[in-house]
C-alpha cells in the first residue's frame, strides 16, 4: 500500500451542497453512464486496488469521466491524495480549465471530472455482511471516524442503522453497494429492510459477472431498478475497480 497523506479539511457545509449536486447525477444515471461518463465505485493502492490515486485519476481524465468517487474500504486516504493530483493539474493546465483563457493547444485537454468523497464500509444487515458505499461526505466529522481506520470498524459499530446515519450526519449519501451478490440474503427483503433503515439509493447498475467489457448484469439490474423504483431509492453505477483499469472490475 502506498503512503497517502493527510489534506485540507472539507467543511461540512461543502460537503452537504456537494450531496445535493451527486443526488441530482444519480437521478439520471442509466445503463449507458458507466464506465465512461461516471463511475462512483474504484479502489486504489489505499485499500485493495492496484492503482495508486495518481494513475486512477490520469485514468479518468483520458475516459473523459464527467464525475466519480474512489471509494477505498474505511479510508478516504485514495480520495484525498486524488485531490491533490488534481490540484497539480490545474496548476499545469491553467488555461484548460479558466474558459476565458482556453489557448487553442489547451482546448485539446480534456476537463477534469468532479470528485466526490467515497469510502466503501462493511456492515450487518439480516444477519449478512453487507457493503455500503458513502458519497459527499465531510471526511472530517466525528461520526465518520470510526469507519476511516483502513480496516472493519468494531463489531458494535457495523449495525447497518449506525453506518447508514454515520455517513448522512456527516452530510454524505448513504447507498447499498452490489445488493445482488449477497448469497445468504433475499434481495428484495435486503432492500426493503435498508430502505426502512433510511438508506439513501442502491448500486442498481453493476457487472456481477466480472465481463472483459464492462457491462451491467441485465437480470439482476433489472431486478434491483424495480426494488430502487419501489422504495424510491437512488440509483448508481460503479466498475468496483480494483485493478489496472477502470472500465472492469480486475
Amino acid at each position: 500500500m502506498s503512503a497517502c497523506p493527510a489534506d485540507r479539511p472539507v467543511s461540512f457545509r461543502a460537503a452537504t451542497q456537494g450531496a445535493r449536486a451527486l443526488k441530482e447525477v444519480f437521478q439520471t444515471i442509466t445503463l449507458e453512464s458507466c464506465p465512461k461518463v461516471y463511475n462512483f465505485h474504484m479502489h486504489t493502492r489505499c485499500s485493495d486496488g492496484k492503482l495508486s490515486p495518481e494513475d486512477l485519476m490520469s485514468q479518468a481524465v483520458d475516459l473523459g469521466l464527467r464525475g466519480m468517487a474512489i471509494t477505498d474500504h474505511h479510508s478516504v486516504k485514495g480520495y484525498l491524495k486524488a485531490r491533490r493530483w488534481m490540484e497539480d493539474w490545474r496548476w499545469r493546465h491553467p488555461s484548460a480549465w479558466q474558459p476565458l483563457k482556453r489557448s487553442a493547444a489547451h482546448r485539446a485537454v480534456k476537463p477534469l471530472p468532479r470528485l466526490w468523497s467515497g469510502i466503501e464500509i462493511n456492515a450487518r444487515l439480516l444477519e449478512t455482511e453487507v457493503h455500503i458505499l458513502g458519497y459527499a461526505f465531510d471526511w472530517t466529522h466525528p461520526a465518520l471516524q470510526p469507519y476511516l481506520q483502513g480496516c472493519a470498524s468494531h463489531p458494535q459499530d457495523r449495525q447497518a442503522a449506525k453506518v447508514i446515519a454515520a455517513i448522512q450526519q456527516a452530510g454524505g449519501i448513504a447507498v447499498l453497494a452490489h445488493p445482488a451478490r449477497y448469497r445468504h440474503a433475499v434481495l428484495a427483503e435486503l432492500i426493503e429492510t435498508a430502505a426502512r433503515l433510511g438508506i439513501d439509493g442502491v448500486e442498481t447498475y453493476y457487472a456481477y459477472d466480472n465481463p472483459p467489457v464492462w457491462r451491467p448484469s441485465p437480470e439482476k439490474t433489472a431486478q434491483v431498478k424495480r426494488l430502487a423504483d419501489r422504495y424510491q431509492l437512488l440509483n448508481t453505477c460503479g466498475t468496483d475497480t480494483h485493478g489496472l483499469t477502470l472500465t472492469r472490475r480486475l
